[in-house]
């Protein structure tokens, strides 16, 4: 998997969207608001490029005190959620 192009995290009146530029901005038309750990994730899968479930997952068991299986299930569910309004490229 990998982000879309057009999409970026932004830091708007306090809270972490991402949000679309140029023609992602055209054809998203809204934010999306993440918490702390998703906001985590979005850069880290920014950084990878190619990201898989299991590759977030390690990151995530790396950076904050979390089970491997509680980990998987944080970012399977905010993949989920980022594959539903399309801004991630399987």
């Amino acid at each position: 998997m990998k982000l879309k192009k057009g999409f970026v995290l932004r830091e708007v009146c306090g809270e972490q969207v991402i949000m679309g530029e140029g023609l992602g901005a055209i054809n998203f038309g809204r934010l999306l608001c993440l918490n702390e750990t998703s906001a985590w994730l979005w850069k880290q899968a920014s950084e990878m490029g190619e990201f898989t479930i299991d590759s977030l997952t390690d990151r995530l068991t790396e950076e904050y005190d979390v089970s491997v299986a509680e980990a998987k299930a944080d970012v399977e569910g905010i993949v989920s959620e980022w594959q539903q309004v399309g801004v991630v490229d399987l």
